[in-house]
């Protein structure tokens, strides 16, 4: 099973006045995660996904667990593996680390959807073994 590693450092854009991670940004830094994860592992950029092909892969169900406080400045190295890939959907894992320590963890499901019918489709069959290959079962 590959692992998809991705890193990005904490702006002044992600923080409260604080200077921590305000909880929220942490689901632009994910959905940053998926969208590099599928543009350049998979090869479908979210534009030519969602404006091409009128497709997109929306959260499905999202939870997460916040281990400790990330602050601006720090460099979030996130880790990203399927648990699970179906037929129209695949259910993750990312982690987030910071200087060896837990950050966050997040698990989720992704749907792959037709965005003007608002459908579910069928992963395409290429787009699928890829996503099996970062993953550690198929259904």
């Amino acid at each position: 099973m590959a692992i998809f590693a991705h890193q990005n450092a904490v702006m002044f854009q992600h923080c409260d006045p604080a200077g921590i991670v305000f909880y929220p940004r942490y689901f632009e830094m994910i959905n940053a995660v998926v969208e590099t994860f599928f543009d350049t592992v998979v090869g479908w950029s979210f534009n030519q996904m969602h404006v091409v092909e009128r497709m997109g892969v929306p959260m499905g169900r999202i939870q997460s667990d916040f281990h400790a406080p990330t602050r601006l400045g720090d460099v979030m190295e996130w880790s990203f593996a399927f648990a699970r890939v179906g037929g129209a959907s695949a259910d993750f894992t990312l982690k987030g680390r910071c200087g060896g320590q837990d950050r966050l963890t997040v698990r989720g499901t992704l749907v792959l959807v037709h965005l003007d019918q608002m459908k579910a489709q069928r992963w395409p069959q290429a787009v699928r073994e890829i996503l099996v290959n970062y993953s550690e079962e198929t259904v």
